[in-house]
């Protein structure tokens, strides 16, 4: 075993990390000594302004519905203009539920952007509302804009069949993050 090594078969491998200790490596023995890094991982509490700032940056979230006893948690592209999260998506299981119980659950989160294990998080509790007349035109513009996409010189397209434009207005926000 070499220095800050740990191996699967010491009885500690789980535990932190590990190096051999000199003073038992001078009377010929191999034990193993814990070493224990810095505790730079604390969860920390996001601003409402971080967490704004987070929501209008990212791109995908995924949206928890419930009705009757099924739970249902479901990624979407989307936007977000500081009070509402918005979204275009097909008919299906998400719109249904959400159809018939408007209090839904959103998150949005980003993994290890630094290499080092860094985390963010934002949950918000909110109801969703289909979108219908200049609302849909609103939504669409709001996605164009994010996404960098332009419209045709024929201008926007008409919503297709089947295709549902929503809001999610936030009522609770809560955002966490560990930055290591």
């Amino acid at each position: 075993m070499a220095d800050g090594i740990r191996t699967r078969d010491h009885p500690d491998h789980n535990r932190g990390l590990y190096q051999l200790s000199y003073r038992h490596r001078e009377r010929g023995q191999d034990s193993v000594a814990p070493m224990h890094a810095p505790d730079r991982s604390a969860i920390a509490e996001l601003s409402r302004e971080e967490i704004d700032a987070f929501l209008f940056g990212q791109r995908i979230a995924r949206i928890g519905c419930h009705v009757a006893g099924l739970t249902y948690v479901v990624p979407v592209i989307y936007v977000y203009d500081g009070e509402c999260v918005y979204s275009v998506t097909t008919e299906g299981q998400k719109v249904a539920m959400m159809r018939e119980n408007a209090n839904v659950c959103v998150e949005v989160d980003e993994y290890d952007t630094d290499g080092r294990g860094s985390w963010r998080s934002v949950i918000a509790q909110g109801g969703y509302e289909e979108l219908g007349g200049d609302d849909v035109e609103t939504a669409l513009a709001l996605l164009r804009e994010h996404f960098a996409r332009g419209t045709t010189s024929e201008g926007p397209r008409p919503l297709g069949q089947g295709v549902v434009a929503f809001r999610i207005r936030l009522t609770e926000l809560s955002g966490r993050s560990v930055t290591r």
